[in-house]
C-alpha cells in the first residue's frame, strides 16, 4: 500500500491540476465573449469557480464588484472561506470569495490549497484588468457622442485615479508627437531647451536635460493637442497607444531570452483571450510581435524571417502552442522541418481562399516536440556521457550506435513528454502516424539535410496503451 501512496498522490495533483485548468479556461472563455455584459461575466463566474476546488460538491462562491453581488444559490456565511480582492489602481472595486458549507481537512491555508490561491488571485486580476477595461471604454462612448473638448478631463482624471502610469506614457508619446510636429506650445512644456549645436558637436557628454513631470502637465498636453490636431485624432491616438500598451507585456515576455516556452504561451493565450476587447495593434507594434513570436518559437533565420512575417499572425500562434510538446522549464522550439511544415501550412490555407486549385492541397495534423527535449531525456536518464560521443573516432561512433540506440529505447521519457504524447493521441485519430526528427541542424535554409534523419511509422492500433507505448518508442529512437 506504501508504495502506491507516490502514484496515488501524483493522480491526485493530476486530477487537482486539470479542475484549475478547467475552470479557468471556463473564466477565460467568458471574458473573450464580446457579447456578455459585466454582470453577465459575473454571474458566469459564480457557476464556473466551485467546481475548481478541491471539493466542489460544499463550495460556494460570492463575486461583487461596486454595486453588483452574485453568488451560489442557497449562499450562507461560514468559517471556512478565501477571497480575494479585486484591486484597480490602488482602490478596492470588488471582491471574490470562496468558502465551504462544511468543514473540510485542513490544506495550506485553512482547508485550502495553495494552488486554489494562485487560482482565486488570478481570477481577481482577470477580472480587475476588465473592470478597468469597461471603465474606460464608457468613457471613450461618451466622448464620441458628446463632442465636447471638455469630455477630455474626463478621460484625464479617469486615467489619473486607475493608472497614472498608463497616463504618464501616453503623454510623453503625445508630446514627443506634438513636437516632432513642430508644435512650438508643447516644446516649451519640455523642462529645459535642446542643447545648442556648438554644444552638440563638442567631444563631451551632452548635458542632462531636467525631468518633465509628465503627470502633472497631462491636462495641458491634451488641451495643446487638441487645439492642434482636434478631437477625434487626439482621441483615436490614445486608443490606439492604449491598445499597444496593453499588448507590452506579451513583447516584454518574447524579447526576454531567459523566458520559457510555457511563459511565452502563456502570454500568448492571454494578449488571445484579449483580442475580442481590443482593437487592432498599429502596424508596427503587429509586425514587430509578429517577428518576435517566429525568432522565440519557429527559427531565428533572417531568411526565414522575411519570409514567416508576411505569412505569420499571432493568431496563428494560437493554434500552434496547443500542439507543441515540451519539457518543465523548456527554451526550445519547435525545429527545423517542423517550423518550415507549420509555414507552408499556413501560406497554403491563406492561398487558397483566392486559389481553387491550392485548396485542394491537404497538410496533416501535426504535433511538435520542442527542440530541446532531446537534452531534457538525457538530463532525466542521467545519459550525459552520450554528449562525448561526437568527440570520438568515427568508427568508434559507428560501434558503439546500436548500444546508444537500446539505451534510448529502453530509457522512460519525463512525465510532461508522456502528458504531452497521451494527448497528442486523444487528439490524433487512429490512423498511421509518421514520427520525424525536427532538429535546429536540417531542415534550414542554406542547410537542408532532408532524409538524412530517421522518419518512423508507426500503424497507430490497438488500444490507448498500445497506441502511447508504439509511439515513445519510436520517439525514442528517432
Amino acid at each position: 500500500m506504501d508504495q502506491d501512496k507516490p502514484l496515488n498522490d501524483l493522480l491526485f495533483a493530476l486530477k487537482e491540476r486539470a479542475k484549475e485548468l478547467n475552470c479557468l479556461y471556463e473564466i477565460e472563455e467568458l471574458f473573450s465573449r464580446a457579447d456578455l455584459s459585466l454582470p453577465e461575466i459575473l454571474q458566469g463566474m459564480v457557476r464556473a469557480i466551485p467546481p475548481g476546488w478541491q471539493y466542489p460538491d460544499f463550495c460556494q462562491a460570492k463575486v461583487t464588484c461596486g454595486d453588483l453581488t452574485f453568488q451560489s444559490e442557497k449562499w450562507k456565511e461560514t468559517l471556512w472561506t478565501q477571497s480575494a480582492d479585486v484591486v484597480v489602481q490602488d482602490e478596492i472595486a470588488g471582491r471574490i470569495t470562496v468558502s465551504y458549507t462544511e468543514e473540510m481537512p485542513v490544506a495550506d491555508e485553512g482547508p485550502f490549497l495553495k494552488e486554489e490561491r494562485k487560482l482565486i488571485n488570478t481570477i481577481a486580476d482577470r477580472l480587475e484588468r476588465r473592470i478597468l477595461h469597461e471603465r474606460i471604454k464608457n468613457v471613450f462612448h461618451e466622448q464620441q457622442n458628446a463632442g465636447q473638448r471638455s469630455q477630455f478631463s474626463v478621460i484625464i482624471g479617469l486615467l489619473k485615479n486607475t493608472d497614472a502610469k498608463l497616463l504618464t506614457r501616453i503623454s510623453r508619446k503625445m508630446l514627443n508627437f506634438l513636437s516632432w510636429s513642430g508644435i512650438e506650445e508643447a516644446k516649451q512644456l519640455i523642462a529645459s531647451p535642446p542643447d545648442s549645436q556648438e554644444s552638440q558637436e563638442m567631444n563631451r557628454p551632452l548635458q542632462r536635460r531636467k525631468s518633465t513631470d509628465l503627470l502633472a502637465i497631462s491636462d495641458e498636453i491634451f488641451r495643446i493637442a487638441t487645439k492642434y490636431l482636434g478631437e477625434q485624432q487626439v482621441l483615436g491616438s490614445i486608443q490606439e497607444w492604449i491598445v499597444e500598451d496593453r499588448s507590452n507585456f506579451i513583447m516584454k515576455i518574447l524579447e526576454d531570452t531567459g523566458s520559457s516556452v510555457a511563459e511565452m504561451i502563456n502570454a500568448i493565450e492571454r494578449f488571445q483571450h484579449r483580442a475580442p476587447h481590443a482593437m487592432e495593434l498599429p502596424p508596427p507594434r503587429e509586425k514587430a510581435l509578429r517577428v518576435s513570436m517566429i525568432r522565440r518559437l519557429l527559427n531565428d533565420d533572417p531568411q526565414y524571417i522575411e519570409i514567416a512575417k508576411r505569412w505569420l499572425e499571432p493568431a496563428d500562434f494560437h493554434d500552434l502552442w496547443r500542439h507543441i510538446i515540451f519539457p518543465a522549464g523548456s527554451h526550445g522550439k519547435v525545429g527545423g522541418k517542423g517550423s518550415g511544415l507549420f509555414l507552408a501550412q499556413q501560406i497554403l490555407r491563406k492561398s487558397s481562399l483566392s486559389d481553387d486549385l491550392v485548396h485542394k492541397i491537404k497538410t496533416p495534423k501535426s504535433w511538435y516536440l520542442t527542440s530541446d527535449g532531446i537534452l531534457n531525456f538525457i538530463n532525466h536518464n542521467d545519459l550525459e556521457e552520450i554528449m562525448e560521443q561526437k568527440y570520438e573516432d568515427i568508427a568508434q561512433v559507428r560501434q558503439e550506435y546500436p548500444y546508444i540506440v537500446h539505451i534510448f529505447k529502453n530509457s522512460p521519457l519525463p512525465p510532461e513528454i508522456m502528458n504531452g504524447l497521451s494527448a497528442a493521441l486523444d487528439d490524433l485519430p487512429e490512423w498511421p502516424l509518421i514520427v520525424r526528427s525536427s532538429s535546429l541542424l536540417e531542415d534550414r535554409v542554406g542547410t537542408s539535410f532532408a532524409g538524412k534523419y530517421k522518419s518512423l511509422f508507426i500503424a497507430n492500433q490497438g488500444s490507448k496503451q498500445e497506441r502511447l507505448l508504439a509511439l515513445v518508442d519510436a520517439v525514442t529512437e528517432v
